[in-house]
């Protein structure tokens, strides 16, 4: 959260007094500025706007460090953050696939490639119902016209039964798709349930 200005330059007077302000960054300093500094340095009279002149000048400066540092210490924080949701996306135990409006998968964690017998790389691009056997692709397109057509209605999430069609054959799985609400894009995820058997796979 950024540093409102009048506590900034409080903490930035307080760092002075105490000496413990951060490494300069070294900020320039205009040479006008520079120029009126020194001809008022050089008149007694006026000597104390001068040192007036050069605290505000070296209260600006740590302000500026301390606004450096907090940037900084924010960034980092971000790359942390990312970095944990990345690592909680490609390792859930859930398949989790992000997919465009137009059915295209735009990317797959690794559970939801496994689940499919085939690499993330691979999945992106491909449409989601291509992952299905045939009597199967109608019910998840089914399940996300719905909810693109209640999106405006607040409907954003619903889940349906499917078999899928891997190298090693056909799984049951559970598909939940929701629509965030940007409604930009589909947010789904494939879990693998027991097949109960005898139950129509365009149905499930």
């Amino acid at each position: 959260m950024p540093i409102l200005p009048e506590k900034l330059r409080l903490r930035a007077e307080t760092v002075l007094k105490e000496g413990s302000a951060p490494p300069t960054r070294g900020w320039p300093t205009g040479l006008h500025t520079l120029s009126l500094l020194h001809e008022l340095a050089s008149t007694p009279a006026r000597a104390d706007e001068a040192l007036k002149l050069l605290h505000e000048l070296q209260v600006h400066q740590v302000e500026l460090d301390l606004q450096h540092e907090q940037l900084e210490a924010t960034r980092r924080e971000l790359t942390e953050e990312s970095a944990g949701y990345r690592a909680l996306y490609e390792h859930a135990p859930g398949g989790y696939f992000s997919v465009g409006l137009d059915r295209q998968i735009l990317e797959a964690n690794v559970a939801g490639a496994e689940l499919l017998g085939l690499a993330p790389d691979a999945l992106r691009g491909r449409r989601i119902e291509s992952l299905l056997v045939p009597a199967s692709r109608p019910v998840v397109n089914e399940l996300l016209n719905e909810l693109l057509n209640g999106f405006r209605d607040g409907a954003r999430s619903g889940s349906r039964e499917v078999l899928s069609a891997t190298i090693n054959g056909s799984r049951r799985l559970l598909v939940v798709a929701t629509i965030p609400p940007s409604g930009e894009s589909f947010l789904m995820i494939f879990v693998a349930v027991p097949d109960r058997g005898g139950i129509d796979p365009g149905n499930p």
